[in-house]
């Protein structure tokens, strides 16, 4: 049975954990091989995605492209300009359309209630490659990649520095399916959105908001951050102002443990959010990060495909 993935939730631990164990198995398996060659067992042969972009994208557009190849499939490509949904197309009619024509489709856009109406009105599975509320298939490749890096998810402790935004509310999602802990460090007024917060919390999770970013890499064993100016919004001096305290740089990692590693979901602002001291430096994955998002793109297609799990 198909099923849609907008959020971390919709898909439940037993799925994500599923997930990661596939990317890990059809990983290892192609290895050396062409990028563009297909797996073995083509379980998406046949099959179209529809890839609709509202917002830019590099990696996500690759790694979803790369994904279906990989699978057996092939993909689309729409975006406002180019498209009746730059015109006033409906999101519900563009949806009854789009379900006619391809197997699955995926959004990356700026309001989330838009791939929720997509997903209200498709017949087909509907994928969240990100809005402003959350970006699950990053946290996917993330999990993958903390795992590869030979660190179990229960009880860990990942600290998040700089803008309470859709990747952290992903992540908090994820430490409330996972069961691992969150130190969330961001200047007062930034702080993700209370409800995610929450739903960790309730899951049995450890949930600590500081403004004292050094407490919150004590002993961490991932590092995390991000932009400190999402996609879309005003590059404002005064927010800029107030995260220059929560840089990522070789005093900060030096605060958790000797073999913590620091993530970035990218595209990076060096010397902003995070020194060239860490971003190239040896604590760093954020490559092996961004190679991971096909392998996790492949499982995420798969499962919404009742393919997996």
């Amino acid at each position: 049975m198909m099923a849609h993935f907008l959020d971390l939730s919709d898909a439940g631990g037993d799925a994500i954990a599923a997930m990661i164990a596939d990317a890990i198995d059809r990983k290892a398996a192609r290895k050396d091989w062409p990028k563009g060659g297909p797996d073995t067992d083509k379980p998406l042969a046949g099959r179209v995605l529809a890839m609709i972009f509202e917002k830019n994208s590099t990696r996500t557009r690759v790694s979803f492209d790369i994904a279906m190849r990989q699978l057996g499939g092939s993909c689309l490509i729409l975006d406002s300009a180019t498209s009746q949904l730059g015109r006033g197309e409906t999101i519900a009619d563009t949806a009854r359309v789009l379900s006619r024509m391809v197997d699955a489709i995926m959004i990356r856009t700026d309001d989330h209630a838009k791939a929720q109406e997509l997903a209200k009105h498709a017949t087909v599975p509907v994928i969240n490659g990100l809005t402003d509320r959350s970006h699950p298939c990053q946290i996917v490749a993330d999990l993958l990649t903390v795992i590869e890096h030979g660190k179990a998810l229960p009880g860990l402790e990942l600290a998040w520095f700089g803008d309470g935004n859709n990747v952290l509310h992903s992540i908090l999602e994820a430490a409330a399916l996972m069961k691992f802990n969150v130190r969330v460090a961001t200047p007062a007024g930034y702080e993700p959105e209370a409800e995610f917060v929450e739903l960790a919390r309730a899951a049995g999770s450890t949930v600590t908001l500081t403004n004292n970013a050094a407490e919150a890499a004590q002993g961490a064993d991932v590092i995390v951050t991000d932009t400190w100016i999402s996609m879309g919004q005003a590059d404002a001096a005064e927010k800029r102002a107030a995260m220059v305290p929560y840089q990522v740089n070789g005093a900060l990692m030096a605060k958790a443990k000797p073999d913590a590693i620091f993530l970035h979901c990218l595209p990076a602002h060096v010397d902003e959010e995070v020194t060239e001291v860490v971003f190239e430096g040896p604590q760093s994955v954020v490559f092996d990060e961004a190679e991971n998002r096909i392998h996790a793109q492949k499982s995420i297609l798969l499962w919404s495909f009742g393919l997996l799990g």
